[in-house]
């Protein structure tokens, strides 16, 4: 499902304008990057928790060059489903072929 997907969607759920609904979800995703990139975890009660892991210093390789390289530690942005979330999904999902 793309973001212009689900902009229709709740559009259609709620009467409200695409133009406005494409708006707030903007506006909802730039949040989430600002707490985000300032540290800070956003938790959606029943949803999820989108937060910020941090990666260790590791070595990797240049397998074009044939050398190692040491990527450096850093952070990663990172989303945990909610329980009720999970639970959820596992007993409605239908694949589609």
């Amino acid at each position: 499902m793309t973001k212009a997907e689900i902009v229709a969607e709740i559009a259609n759920k709620t009467g409200i304008e695409k133009v406005a609904v494409q708006a707030t979800v903007e506006a909802f995703m730039e949040a989430v990057k600002n707490s985000l990139s300032n540290g800070e975890n956003v938790y959606l009660r029943g949803f999820g928790s989108f937060t910020i892991k941090k990666r260790a210093e590791k070595t990797g390789r240049n397998i074009s060059r044939n050398t190692t390289i040491i990527i450096p530690a850093h952070y990663i942005p990172a989303f945990k489903p909610a329980k009720t979330f999970v639970s959820e999904v596992k007993s409605n999902v239908k694949v589609k072929k």
